[in-house]
């Protein structure tokens, strides 16, 4: 066992961080241990999926194979993929981008068949508005700011590029505030009322990083969208860092200082920025503040790289662990190392 293992194996996490920077100046360990502890959780839906997009974004190609071919083990009779403990019509979404990049990998037919019967779903069944947006659950005709990271990039993704944007269309009319520029995180359009108006963090972050995700896969014909859906993006991004904490975190309420600090929020963000950054829609002056927000979620690894803080699993009502949160570190990272 060489220095850096058995340091990483230990509670000396200020050693172990001393060591992968004197030992790993391409920051790979960060992946490799905040993989291993994302590996190691238990996942539903929407966390299957997103797991799966961050190995794409990381280059593992062998991991999102094996999440890929695992979520159609829970395969639903309607389409829907890795469904276990959830059950939401557009949760499973969350990992189409990946799931469609195995099948192209891997030529396999029956991951093929099934990402295009998610499709399908989406399409053809899964309940929507009067004007087609997408519900997040089946049980109440409700709009989540969760949405943004679902179906829209997963349309695409399989070049339904109207789609997606008539989905982000949808989602921004319903819970857009355009003088605070966040949104709020859930409408019922049942009731015509907010579920809840809160401008819930990790809800921003989703936002940010779906349109950062459909934004990249508009080929250049699409330019008049990209500059649309990327000032909305910019609106988001700069609607949150009024609220940004000296520390490069935000609140879980992003309005409100008397909700809980978390760290999810400040990875989402940073990949976005970076991801904008690289795809030529968000100016490098947004990249001091990716970097601090990077950084300040760095703070939060301990030496087996679980990520403390963010918006923790399985409620989401409080500071803890949580497989998106190992998720979007490995995203913040992957794009974070294409900038430098």
């Amino acid at each position: 066992m060489n220095r850096r293992q058995l340091l990483c194996g230990t509670a000396a996490l200020a050693a172990c961080r001393e060591a992968i920077a004197a030992d790993d100046p391409a920051n790979s360990t960060w992946i490799h241990n905040a993989t291993a502890a994302a590996l190691s959780m238990q996942r539903r839906d929407w966390e299957q999926g997103i797991l799966a997009q961050a190995f794409l974004e990381t280059g593992d190609h062998d991991n999102m194979i094996r999440l890929t071919r695992s979520a159609i083990i829970q395969k639903m009779p309607d389409g829907r993929l890795a469904v276990v403990n959830s059950g939401g019509p557009t949760d499973p979404a969350m990992g189409g981008e990946a799931y469609w990049k195995a099948a192209q990998l891997t030529g396999d037919r029956e991951i093929q068949d099934a990402v295009r019967a998610m499709l399908d779903f989406l399409l053809q069944k899964a309940p929507r508005g009067a004007d087609g947006t997408l519900y997040h659950v089946f049980q109440a005709s409700q709009v989540w700011s969760d949405g943004f990271n679902g179906a829209p990039p997963f349309f695409a993704a399989m070049g339904r590029y109207d789609e997606a944007l008539a989905q982000i269309e949808g989602f921004r009319k319903r819970l857009w505030d355009p003088q605070k520029k966040l949104l709020s995180n859930i409408w019922d359009d049942g009731t015509q009322s907010f579920k809840r108006r809160d401008f819930w963090g990790t809800g921003q972050g989703w936002a940010a990083a779906g349109l950062a995700r459909v934004i990249r896969s508009l080929p250049p014909a699409r330019s008049l969208d990209r500059q649309r859906l990327g000032a909305f993006a910019r609106d988001i991004i700069d609607g949150c860092l009024v609220f940004q904490r000296p520390d490069g975190l935000f609140h879980d309420v992003v309005d409100k200082p008397e909700s809980f600090v978390e760290v999810n929020l400040a990875q989402m963000l940073a990949y976005a920025i970076y991801t904008g950054v690289s795809g030529g829609w968000l100016d490098r002056q947004y990249l001091a503040k990716a970097n601090g927000m990077r950084q300040a979620a760095r703070a939060k690894v301990d030496g087996y790289g679980f990520v403390h803080d963010v918006c923790g699993a399985p409620h989401f009502d409080r500071p803890g662990l949580s497989t998106e949160g190992q998720s979007f570190f490995l995203m913040m990272e992957a794009a974070g190392n294409r900038i430098a």
